[in-house]
């Protein structure tokens, strides 16, 4: 790998990179940043986790004369979590050269903005519903713009963005630099390439960096109402430090949560329906370990950036194996090994092989633990946490009790008790999960090898190899999205004319 130092990044951008813990460029960045450095612009495509903030974030720095006081960058992101995201990355990157910038973002109160433009911010980062109604207000003149910015461009264009960004390319001068990054390529993107950047520079991922090797794939064939109970037994057994819980509805996302809080886990939910100032809370809660578990939607987690994550669970497998990639990329970060396991109903068998083929990587099959055997993962918990305290050796106020209780007691009954104590016991507490319709099933494929595709031994929650079984090939393409929502007075996720199906939930 390159060091930033070798990229012609000015001494100021280049202190504020080392300050943030970055040494060593990611392929992502490596290709951006030198041929953003030189003007040109830039087609990336890179998935989330992938660096490329910091990739379009350091040039866009570099860029911006902090004398200047008008608006000389924009970046323009899907989500409010998002902008936001990048919003602090930027001022991190940009501290040492004290650049201004805003985000603005629905859901936020648009005259406080208002206020905050006339402090003459030197980059905008937004969302496009909030961008156009800062247009139309006048509040926002983007005549200075030199650096364009479109993160996330596919996600903009499932969420019906495609109009908004049109109005807003119109807006910015054409004589700009446009730096463009999707983590999938479909024709629209590319027609938006065409026709606003200037014979753009290709910075792609290969596909071997695309993959998830350092992620340990499973999937649990199970029917719809087995899979909650499932869920509880697989936590208590992987006893996970973070974990982010899938789902596919905002609805689904609540069910989960709550019912994730009457079983006894610490979890809550995240979806587009909650206000800002809950999101935030629940994310700085996950980010401080406040909360072990993060239910979320697609949407609602699209570009969050969270460390420590051990486990992922897609409760609803997705639709499309993007969106898989983008999930399971939450969790292995950093050079840090992960777990991923996928629920699929026995209709939705066709999605797992699309997915499979398109990682490259074949899941494996899970048995779920029996309630016994999640007993038993509870139970090496309270044993290792037993362990950790002796290791302390800070137990002078508690031997006199000790020395008391085993003249009374059998040590083993005390030690038993001790660890009973500790012991999270399986909770079947009755919860109420509405069952979702299994994705709709496709026709096969004409590159399909034929009916069912066999496959490997099942293999158990600990590593054993249960019977054989095979699967059939077919699978399905829902059109089920989320988003669609207003907020600022301006749909944030309004509808637009391309072919790509508009988000929503149930």
């Amino acid at each position: 790998m390159t060091n930033f130092s070798e990229l012609n990044i000015s001494e100021s951008t280049l202190r504020s990179v080392k300050r943030m813990g970055f040494e060593e460029a990611t392929p992502i960045q490596e290709g951006t940043i030198r041929f953003a450095i030189e003007g040109r612009d830039v087609l990336g495509q890179a998935q989330t986790g992938t660096g490329k903030t910091a990739a379009f974030g350091i040039p866009l720095i570099e860029k911006i004369d902090p004398k200047n006081p008008n608006i000389q960058a924009l970046v323009i992101a899907p989500t409010r979590e998002l902008a936001i995201q990048v919003s602090e990355e930027l001022y991190k990157i940009g501290y040492d050269k004290r650049v201004k910038l805003l985000s603005v973002y629905g859901g936020q109160e648009i005259g406080r903005q208002i206020r905050a433009l006339k402090n003459k911010p030197q980059i905008i980062v937004g969302t496009p519903g909030r961008i156009i109604d800062h247009i139309n207000r006048r509040t926002l003149k983007l005549e200075d713009v030199q650096t364009l910015v479109l993160d996330e461009a596919d996600e903009m264009l499932n969420m019906g963005f495609i109009d908004d960004i049109n109005s807003i390319l119109e807006n910015v001068p054409s004589e700009r630099q446009t730096l463009l990054f999707s983590a999938t390529m479909p024709p629209a993107i590319r027609k938006i390439a065409e026709t606003f950047m200037r014979d753009p520079e290709i910075v792609k991922i290969k596909a071997k960096e695309l993959t998830v090797d350092n992620i340990d794939q499973y999937f649990v064939k199970s029917a719809e109402r087995e899979k909650f109970d499932i869920l509880s037994r697989l936590l208590n057994v992987h006893q996970p430090e973070l974990a982010i819980i899938f789902g596919r509805t905002k609805r689904r996302v609540d069910e989960l949560a709550q019912a994730l809080s009457i079983r006894g886990y610490l979890a809550e939910g995240i979806h587009g329906d909650l206000s800002q100032a809950k999101r935030i809370s629940v994310l700085r809660q996950f980010k401080e370990n406040k909360i072990d578990i993060l239910v979320a939607t697609d949407v609602a987690a699209r570009g969050l950036d969270i460390s420590g994550v051990t486990h992922v669970y897609n409760f609803d497998i997705p639709q499309d194996p993007e969106s898989y990639v983008h999930r399971i990329g939450r969790t292995g970060r950093a050079g840090k090994s992960g777990l991923a396991v996928t629920f699929v109903t026995p209709r939705e068998m066709g999605y797992l092989r699309i997915v499979e083929e398109t990682t490259k990587k074949r899941m494996t099959p899970l048995r779920p633990p029996t309630s016994d055997e999640a007993l038993v993962g509870q139970q090496r918990l309270s044993v290792e946490t037993l362990e950790g305290i002796i290791a302390n050796n800070d137990l002078g106020d508690y031997r006199t009790l000790a020395t008391e209780l085993l003249e009374n007691h059998d040590a083993i009954d005390v030690v038993a008790a001790a660890l009973r104590s500790l012991t999270k016991e399986p909770d079947d507490s009755p919860v109420t999960i509405t069952e979702e319709r299994p994705l709709p099933m496709r026709r096969e494929r004409s590159n399909s090898r034929g009916g069912d595709r066999g496959r490997g031994g099942n293999r158990s929650f600990n590593g054993r190899r249960e019977g054989g079984r095979g699967g059939d090939r077919r699978g399905g393409s829902g059109n089920r999205r989320e988003g669609g929502r207003r907020d600022g007075g301006r749909r944030e996720g309004g509808q637009g004319r391309s072919r790509a199906p508009r988000r929503h939930e149930d």
